[in-house]
Order: structure tokens, then sequence, then C-alpha cells
């Protein structure tokens, strides 16, 4: 069964002094099934959290269809809402000024759930997060990272059939990070709800989702699985630790011929991060090296990272259009 069904959505914005029409989302469409764990994707303004909003009910499309569930979002609001939890920018859907308790038992209580019927699930999460101990500090005096423990906490709290995570993991340390990835995969696979998550951290995308949808400049550019992108964007990628700085003609060859290479002096020495389409290309790096008889003290072949796949997407360069 489908969880989302968007199709041709739209959404237009009018610049405040040119009066220039911006098309944030244009005619974006898209499926996501229940019990999927989504991955929405996209660079600043590129139209994935106008295309949040709407799902959610915040904003008001332009044109197109949104289906929660089978039902008409657009049509029936009051009633799709019910299906979706989300965490919105962090912390921002909680209320400062009440205590983490008293968070917890409103945002229940607004869905009609009753205090005497909610506690034991309270319990339980405030056990989960560690929060136990901060039941009855205000949230504006909890650090960040509690704070955003506590929003997800409340979007899990209804136990809605779709979660929305908008960067789930920031602020908080290693070991809870882990512990929210293991609870949402969780909730997914045992639970069957839907998950869509946004997020720059790419290792917790790479982690989580089975497939991932990605937004520049208010259109689809990509909608597949994760293991297919990084599949299809197999490169040889290295990190090179040189001996010494590059000279200036170096550094000029290596952005002229790598322009998607990152190089970085230390303080002994530099490294150049590198990844190519052809394994022969690595001759060429170097000659680059010989300009100035540049020692090499370390060759290290690496992963591709799903984020390098990621900006291969958005930016369209020269090595994504040759890889495909």
């Amino acid at each position: 069964m489908q969880a989302i069904r968007v199709r041709n959505l739209q959404k237009h914005y009018k610049e405040r002094k040119t009066k220039n029409v911006i098309k944030a989302v244009h005619n974006i469409s898209f499926d996501i099934q229940k019990g999927e764990i989504i991955g929405l994707l996209g660079p600043n303004g590129a139209g994935k959290t106008t295309t949040i909003k709407m799902i959610c009910g915040l904003i008001n499309p332009d044109g197109g269809d949104i289906q929660i569930l089978g039902k008409d979002a657009l049509d029936k609001r009051a009633k799709t809402n019910q299906y979706i939890s989300a965490v919105l920018e962090g912390n921002r859907n909680l209320y400062w000024r009440l205590t983490v308790q008293e968070n917890m038992e409103y945002f229940a209580g607004n869905r009609g759930i009753k205090r005497k019927d909610i506690q034991e699930e309270i319990e339980k999460l405030l056990k989960r997060f560690e929060l136990i101990d901060k039941r009855n500090e205000l949230v504006h005096s909890l650090s960040r990272g509690m704070q955003q423990k506590l929003a997800i906490a409340v979007a899990l709290l209804a136990k809605t059939e779709i979660i929305l995570l908008d960067e789930p993991t920031l602020g908080l340390d290693v070991e809870i990070s882990y512990e929210v990835r293991k609870l949402i995969r969780e909730i997914a696979e045992k639970e069957n709800r839907t998950v869509i998550i946004s997020s720059h951290d790419m290792p917790v995308i790479e982690d989580l989702c089975e497939r991932v949808i990605i937004v520049n400049k208010g259109e689809i550019i990509t909608d597949d699985r994760v293991e297919n992108l990084l599949e299809l964007f197999e490169t040889e990628f290295y990190t090179v630790e040189i001996a010494k700085v590059l000279t200036h003609e170096q550094q000029e060859q290596l952005q002229k011929i790598f322009p998607h290479s990152v190089y970085e002096e230390q303080e002994q020495g530099a490294s150049i991060q590198i990844h190519l389409t052809d394994s022969e290309q690595i001759y060429v790096l170097f000659d680059i090296l010989k300009l100035d008889q540049t020692p090499i003290i370390r060759l290290r072949h690496e992963d591709t990272p799903f984020e390098r796949v990621f900006l291969n997407l958005v930016q369209g360069g020269d090595e994504y259009v040759a890889t495909v």
C-alpha cells in the first residue's frame, strides 16, 4: 500500500523586491510505500523543505495532488494529518516554557490521547532517550542534544503510521545518534511504519535509507535505491598524503585536470582527495607530483562515500557525465 502519493506538486513564490516568480517546487511526483525508510535530500534552496511542509499541511501547494494512505490530503487535511508525526528543523515542535513531561502530555493531548492513557508510553520513551532525570526541567534549559531527543520522542509518542524527521541526529553525540538510528530502523521493520528522513548527514542516509529522492532547483533529479546509486558512481577514490605542499603550478594543474579534487595543506606536507573514473588517471596525478619531485608518503584507496554520490548528482559535474 502507498503511504504517500505525490503528483505534479507545485509551489511558486514572488520575490519581495523584484516581484520575480521563483519556482520553489515544479511538477514533483513520487510514491512512498508503507514501511519504507526514504531519504529526501537536496541542497539549501532546492525545494526539499517546501515539499516536506506541503506534505505535512503547513503550506498549501499551488498545484498538484497529495494522497496520504489513499486519502486526498488537500481535501481532507484534518483527517490525513492524524497519520503523520514530524520533527521539523530540529527542535521547533516543542514549547520551551513547558517541562519535558508537560511537552509530551500536551502533544499527546493534541491528538486526543488522555493523559492517563499515555503515561506508560511516556515512561518508555523517557528511559529510551535517557531523559528521565530531566522530566521536570523546562525545555529552554536543556542542551541542544537533549532538546533534539525530546523532539523525536514527541514525534514517536503518537505512534502515527508516517514519521517525518528533519535532521534527526543533529546535535546528538555518537552514542545517542546510533541509538536513534536503531530505533528508526526498528519502527519501520517491526511496526511497518513509514519514515521519511531529511538530513545532511550522509552516513545516516546511507545507513538507514533503502531509497533516496534527491531534489534540486525545485525538481527531482533522481529517485533510486541507495545501492544502485553507489554502484552507478563507483569510482577509484583515493587519499594521497604528500611530504610537501604543491607549487602554484602544480595546484593549477590539479584543479584543471581534477576539478573536484580536494587539496589541503597541513603542518607537514599536504593531502589530496581525488576520485577517478578510470584507474589509469592515477598516473596523471603522479605526473603532476613529478613537476616538483613531490614525495608521496601514503596512498590510500577509499570506498566511494554516499556524500560524493550526492554531490555528483546535484552538481552534475564533468565526472558525473563521464560516469553515466
